[in-house]
């Protein structure tokens, strides 16, 4: 007997499974997110082009006979030149990443147009007087003693000039490096505050190679991560922060001739003697080991904090993976 072949039943296709489809969506998975390249791969990234320029660099003076050298005194020239390499190796590499992400330079934290403006003045005389209270709270307790000036005449003037750019080096090296790009890459993968707390912690780390750092003055710089990092917040960019780091380091060492992080200074103002207790005077440290600069650094918190409410800080999606996506701007 005959039938229509169309009352055959139809069998349903069943393909196998694909292993490399499977493979290269874990591997896809694994490097890229919603949003283009992870952030951790971003990070390793810039280390990358940071550490191959500092070796081309490095080389190339060694070959003209340049040498930077470590830190025991500290100098305007010597501390200016030190800092100063590394911010402009940092600047470059974040360049580089820029460039690569499709983003603006001022993104990450150091926008030209606002350079050496409000923020940083202002930031400046905050930094002076927190440093000063400090002081003035060891003083009071009869902690330290001022015996007199160090540097006279025209001296002064071109002494404090002189500090004043080597500090304002230590704030946009030291501001740029731990909270510019890497700050603002992180935060994109796992929150502002998580990526403070990991760079603060880091940028604590980076002191403990200082002659006469103790572990109680790498707390103290761990909690001067997190103010910079609460500046950055509230101002939404470095400037603010990058003032407050060179009016306090310029106060501590120029003005006051205190040591900074367990180095002397050379070229100060003042000269101050420090007696009693360590918990009280910080001991070879200075007083960024004594128990007030973690009190005086919770005050200026406050009072930032009461004084600026609003939370500037953003990040965005690089234009390039924005178009692939259609993704959006987002604040963090």
């Amino acid at each position: 007997m005959s039938h229509d072949a169309t009352s055959e039943p139809v069998l349903a296709t069943v393909s196998a499974p694909q292993p490399q489809a499977a493979q290269n969506s874990m591997l896809r998975t694994i490097f890229i997110g919603p949003y283009g390249l992870r952030a951790g791969w971003r990070l390793g990234l810039v280390v990358f082009i940071f550490v191959c320029l500092n070796m081309l660099t490095g080389l190339a003076m060694r070959l003209l006979g340049i040498r930077l050298g470590g830190l025991v005194v500290l100098t305007p020239s010597q501390l200016a030149a030190a800092e100063g390499y590394t911010f402009v190796l940092v600047c470059i590499a974040s360049w580089i990443m820029a460039k690569i992400e499709g983003c603006k330079f001022g993104e990450y934290g150091l926008p030209w147009a606002q350079g050496l403006g409000k923020d940083v003045c202002v930031g400046a005389l905050w930094g002076f007087l927190a440093t000063s209270g400090s002081l003035l709270a060891i003083f009071l307790l009869h902690g330290v003693r001022v015996s007199g000036g160090a540097v006279h005449g025209t001296t002064i003037l071109t002494s404090a000039a002189a500090w004043t750019v080597a500090m304002l080096m230590v704030g946009l090296s030291e501001e740029f490096t731990f909270r510019g790009y890497v700050q603002y890459t992180l935060t994109t993968g796992i929150g502002f505050w998580p990526s403070a707390i990991l760079f603060s912690a880091l940028f604590g780390f980076a002191h403990a190679g200082n002659s006469g750092e103790n572990v109680f003055g790498e707390l103290s710089v761990v909690l001067f991560g997190l103010l910079f990092c609460l500046f950055l917040s509230r101002r939404g960019n470095l400037w603010w922060a990058v003032g407050f780091h060179m009016g306090y380091d310029w106060g501590q060492t120029f003005f006051y001739g205190m040591p900074d992080s367990g180095l002397l200074p050379s070229g100060n103002l003042l000269r101050c003697t420090f007696s009693g207790p360590r918990w009280l005077t910080g001991g070879t440290v200075g007083p960024e080991s004594s128990v007030f600069t973690p009190i005086t650094l919770g005050i200026v918190a406050i009072l930032f904090s009461l004084v600026y409410r609003e939370k500037r800080y953003r990040t965005s999606i690089p234009v390039p993976l924005r178009a692939a996506t259609g993704g959006q701007s987002s604040a963090q």
